[in-house]
């Protein structure tokens, strides 16, 4: 484990991705984050490239006695999409529409975060433009296939999806998604997104707002 890359905090993992996107042609594009954990990460790329921030607004389907196993995501939307881990369902006996179900009962917590955040913020333009998606990790891959399927529809002329860490194994779904994927972490033996972390408190949403509001003089 002493040559496992770590990332000292989420601004750490921000600015050594912003230093792997140096050759990638960044003119006329916006950086969209998954809120919360994935704001404090995308602000140092907006910082470094003078580039506007926007959010997704997506949640984790938690599976049932296991919060943090994703058994989906729901993103929200004029139609809200809902992307299913079909083996982690099948898994704990979850049929499409249970997922479905509690997908939809995470709205109105999506809604409360949408409000708030974006409370005298003008959002940029993302249809023509690069989007650089970014979140402080990936585990099941859920929430950002969730995203990506979603930001797919807002007539986006690029998609890169930058991450600091992921397991192997689910990055080729994420590619498969975008026109190009940078993940700078990927442990063969991946335990969690915070294990690439020497500091993962979690990002609250007056961390999220100050953000958003540091990063619209770029828009």
């Amino acid at each position: 484990m002493a040559d496992r890359l770590l990332f000292a905090d989420r601004k750490d993992a921000g600015a050594q991705l912003a230093a792997a996107l140096r050759d990638t042609d960044l003119r006329d594009a916006v950086v969209v984050a998954l809120p919360r954990g994935g704001v404090p990460v995308a602000e140092e790329i907006c910082r470094t490239y003078h580039l506007p921030l926007d959010l997704v607004f997506v949640r984790k389907i938690g599976t049932p006695g296991h919060a943090e196993l994703a058994v989906g995501a729901i993103v929200d939307g004029d139609t809200p999409q809902v992307v299913i881990n079909a083996h982690i369902a099948r898994s704990v006996g979850l049929s499409d529409a249970q997922v479905h179900q509690m997908g939809e009962a995470l709205l109105p917590e999506i809604a409360r975060r949408r409000e708030r955040y974006l409370a005298g913020v003008a959002r940029p333009v993302l249809q023509g433009k690069t989007l650089v998606v970014v979140d402080d990790g990936a585990a099941t891959g859920a929430t950002l296939r969730a995203s990506l399927l979603a930001l797919r529809k807002t007539g986006a002329a690029r998609i890169i999806l930058a991450l600091p860490t992921a397991p192997p194994d689910v990055l080729p779904s994420l590619a498969a998604l975008t026109d190009q994927t940078v993940c700078l972490d990927q442990p063969p033996d991946f335990r969690a997104v915070g294990a690439s972390y020497r500091r993962f408190d979690q990002t609250t949403d007056a961390e999220v707002t100050a953000a958003l509001q540091r990063c619209a003089v770029w828009g």
